[in-house]
């Protein structure tokens, strides 16, 4: 259950980031929405986060959960922010993801 509770943790700080890119576009009441969005799911990827580290190590959590969050950023950045999907962004989002398998499963 601790690991659903952690995915769901770096889906949020997936979110967080999609709403902190929203705000560098929009600005007045618009903006001010975004942040508050920003808001509600960092507390809510961190509240999360300490819920699964109750049962899951840290040193496994921590890296589990940022990699979630940075995969997620950069997949959001090339499909709905249409940034660049570089061979080498690839190559290195592809590595990222290893090394969090690698280590949950040397863990």
């Amino acid at each position: 259950m601790n690991w659903l509770i952690l995915i769901i943790a770096g889906l949020c700080e997936t979110a967080f980031a999609f709403c902190l890119g929203k705000t560098k576009l929009v600005d007045g009441t618009e903006f001010w929405a975004w942040i508050v969005g920003f808001a509600f799911f960092y507390v809510l990827s961190a509240v999360l986060l300490a819920k699964a580290t109750q049962t899951i190590p840290i040193g496994i959590a921590y890296p589990v959960w940022t990699g979630i969050g940075a995969v997620g950023a950069v997949i959001i950045g090339i499909f709905i922010f249409h940034e660049p999907a570089t061979f080498w962004r690839i190559f290195f989002l592809t590595t990222l993801i290893l090394s969090i398998v690698g280590l949950k499963y040397v863990g």
